[in-house]
């Protein structure tokens, strides 16, 4: 079957998907959540497929793993968007003009969404979710490293709609191709937005290619800046949870910017990196204050290229600073304007900082590890905005609908 057909098969069956009844929506997304349990063993043997294929060493192969718990956690994210109140028929704006003209602006779906991405497989299930509840049909267009697991949601996916008598097509997979991303962000007038996830290589194709609107969720170059009045017990716990917690995740910590004059307590903050045998890569300050601490094999001098880096792995860089300002310049020179925090308990300085850096989320004495669509309260996300142009941070239901203008007259005309 060419493409084309796909996206003509996939916008008819958006048409029928946005007039569904809100009950029968949460019935079928319950459904697919109970689905995906139940046949949590098919999924894990495709996934291990593509576990198979790469190595473990691989910054990607945790984003691409699978398990029982992450099944379950991804159906709970499921229950919670069914949970939710619809995003569609919202009145946003009201008023009657002077000469009887009523206004209304609604929420309605922008029609049909297309998503590429790489090694993620939860996005298949996350996706879809949230485009059913907001009346999105959705073109999938996976990466040939999780291709076996993608196939194996869908597959789930579309037995539960067929179940429900409800088009399959309001969800495809794509070919794992280079010639199918091509012809998806030229599909002009059959797919309305592109929202790629993947690495900062990914995206900047993806923006530089496409004729249809993007929407960028970029990468995640995450600094935390421990202030000279941060309280020492809490930044230990926020450092190492913002870097450890899942490092290949695009709100892991990459750069902790580090007060000169608490570099003393440096020692003390990294030491529970080590157990987690964290890299490294020091300023000369930083590097001075830990090499007497820190394990020799685990500590290198900083470069250049250690700033404004992704690591995506338990690699880390230290910038040593003197004051608030030569913070926020290296975050602004530095940034992708993903998630920066602050730890301080001086409040005019944390002020200073949430309203002065330039990111879609910033935190004050909180990881950055908490930029997420389902820790938000959203249910889930479809990916996380790094842009200021329609949406901005994670992107759940409301930022995936658009809305139009209602107006019901009695015969008037314009003059």
């Amino acid at each position: 079957m060419e493409l084309k057909e796909i996206f003509e098969q996939v916008q008819a069956a958006g048409r029928d998907l946005a007039m569904m009844e809100p009950e029968k929506v949460n019935e079928v997304l319950l459904a697919v959540a109970d689905e995906a349990v139940r046949q949590t063993e098919f999924i894990l043997v495709e996934n291990a497929k593509d576990l198979a294929r790469m190595d473990e060493a691989d910054p990607k192969y945790d984003r691409l793993k699978l398990t029982e718990e992450r099944i379950e956690a991804i159906a709970a994210d499921m229950r919670k968007v069914a949970a939710l109140p619809s995003p569609l028929g919202r009145v946003l704006k009201h008023h009657v003009l002077p000469n009887g003209l009523e206004l209304t602006r609604v929420s309605v779906p922008f029609g049909v969404i297309g998503i590429i991405y790489e090694a993620r497989p939860n996005v298949s299930f996350d996706v879809f979710s949230l485009c059913m509840k907001s009346g999105n049909a959705c073109v999938l267009k996976g990466g040939s490293d999780a291709d076996a697991s993608n196939r194996a949601i869908v597959k789930v996916v579309h037995e539960v709609l067929e179940r429900y008598g409800i088009n399959p097509h309001v969800v495809e997979l794509l070919p794992a191709t280079r010639e199918a991303t091509a012809e998806m962000l030229h599909a002009n007038g059959y797919i309305d937005l592109i929202i790629p996830r993947g690495s900062s290589n990914l995206i900047n194709f993806v923006r530089a290619n496409a004729t249809i609107p993007v929407i960028e969720t970029g990468a995640g170059i995450c600094h935390a800046y421990f202030d000279e009045y941060a309280d020492l017990e809490k930044g230990t716990a926020i450092v190492n949870n913002a870097k450890t917690r899942r490092v290949s995740v695009c709100n892991a910590l990459d750069c902790l910017v580090f007060h000169a004059g608490r570099l003393a307590d440096l020692p003390a903050v990294c030491e529970p990196l080590q157990e987690h045998r964290v890299v490294i890569y020091a300023d000369v300050p930083a590097f001075a204050a830990l090499k007497a601490t820190y394990p020799e094999k685990l500590l290198k001098p900083a470069t250049p290229e250690s700033f404004g880096t992704e690591f995506l792995s338990y690699t880390m860089a230290i910038k040593t600073v003197f004051s608030l300002e030569e913070a926020l310049e290296h975050i602004r020179l530095n940034s992708s304007k993903h998630s920066e925090c602050i730890i301080t308990e001086n409040e005019q300085v944390a002020d200073q900082f949430l309203r002065r850096v330039d990111a879609a989320c910033v935190y004050a004495n909180a990881p950055t590890s908490f930029t997420d669509g389902a820790q938000f309260g959203l249910g889930a996300e479809i990916g996380i905005s790094t842009q200021k142009l329609h949406a901005r941070g994670p992107m759940a239901l409301e930022e995936i609908t658009s809305y139009k203008w209602i107006i019901k007259g009695n015969g008037q005309v314009r003059k």
